[in-house]
């Protein structure tokens, strides 16, 4: 006699649910890793030109991906301008701008401009202004005479101000202020040799 399987009688297989062995471990530093690299306009170029952002999914995923942006994630961010190229990427007119190398470079100086004047621009903004000193008139009593044999203590010098020590760029310490060496500008020298071949010409 054949059994005939009733499927009544057989319990359906439960659903497997993955489980990660590492409880998403990996995930998450695959994941940082891949938002962090977008910090790069070098990078993004190279998705751009290997046509990754023609991809429904991938464009998917980079929405995904906007989660770090959230500050239970954004705490293990090193660089980010990644965040702020991510929210660009939300864009398909910047994703198609990315494909060309002009504007690769165009995103590229802007954000070494923004490195490199970070730190002034934002000192600018948070320390306080010194008040203006009010101007006192010269006091016409003479001072009193001291003994020739004591020598009047040396006045100690001025206090630089907080907001000019703090101000300073790291460029500025390379040359300091007032020195001999002349700072060389090769787009000035160029003007000036076209500037005397015209006049000799």
């Amino acid at each position: 006699m054949a059994s005939t399987s009733n499927p009544d009688t057989h319990e359906s297989p439960q659903k497997s649910v993955y489980k990660d062995p590492d409880d998403g471990r990996q995930r998450f530093l695959l994941e940082l890793e891949f938002v962090q690299c977008l910090a790069n306009p070098t990078y993004i170029h190279y998705l751009a030109q290997n046509r990754y952002f023609e991809d429904e999914a991938f464009i998917g995923y980079l929405k995904y991906l906007q989660y770090w942006q959230r500050p239970e994630y954004i705490k293990f961010i090193m660089y980010p301008h990644c965040l702020f190229f991510l929210e660009l990427l939300q864009n398909p007119t910047f994703r198609n701008a990315m494909a060309h190398p002009a504007n690769k470079e165009v995103a590229h100086r802007q954000q070494f401009y923004f490195w490199k004047n970070y730190r002034n621009n934002r000192l600018k903004h948070i320390l306080p202004r010194p008040l203006p000193e009010p101007a006192t008139a010269p006091s016409s009593a003479p001072p009193a005479s001291l003994p020739s044999s004591v020598a009047p203590p040396a006045a100690p010098p001025p206090a630089p101000t907080p907001v000019t020590a703090a101000a300073l760029s790291p460029m500025q310490y390379a040359i300091p202020p007032g020195s001999g060496l002349a700072k060389t500008d090769p787009r000035n020298a160029s003007v000036d040799r076209r500037k005397r071949n015209r006049k000799d010409g």
